[in-house]
């Protein structure tokens, strides 16, 4: 079992719905603070600071690019840059589902199909993906 510790501070007053802050910050042992709010769209949060959704999105995509690089380098593949393109849809009680676009430069133009291939074997292998309730996809985009 993995035990992962975060703390989430606020400090205002909830005197009024419309007048209370929504900024807090999410803390973690040995990290910087993460500057955090509520979505502006459907809680009066901050725009410029991370919001649970937000974090949501980041998570998957983030666990799809750790796993992919991983199984890239057990493959062989190298991998010279990673970019994602995440993006969720929710509605107003649930998210709908997140769509992974990784843009992947690899240095040897034979193994893009391998290399596209092992974006499935990563999506099987995300903990964070495999925990969600909704379609987490994936569209890949391989350069060499």
């Amino acid at each position: 079992m993995h035990r992962y510790e975060v703390e989430v501070a606020w400090n205002g007053a909830t005197t009024d719905y419309r007048s209370y802050s929504r900024n807090h910050e999410a803390l973690a042992p040995d990290r910087p603070p993460l500057p955090s709010s509520a979505d502006p769209v459907v809680g009066r949060g901050d725009a410029t600071r991370w919001n649970p959704e937000l974090l949501l999105v980041a998570s998957l995509s983030e666990c799809h690019m750790l796993w992919y690089l991983h199984l890239c380098t057990e493959a062989g593949i190298v991998v010279t840059e990673y970019r994602d393109a995440a993006e969720g849809t929710m509605d107003n009680q649930r998210f709908q589902r997140v769509i992974l676009r990784p843009r992947v430069t690899i240095t040897d133009p034979a193994r893009a199909d391998a290399a596209r291939e092992l974006h499935a074997e990563a999506h099987k292998r995300c903990f964070i993906a495999n925990s969600m309730n909704f379609p987490v996809e994936h569209e890949p985009t391989i350069t060499a």
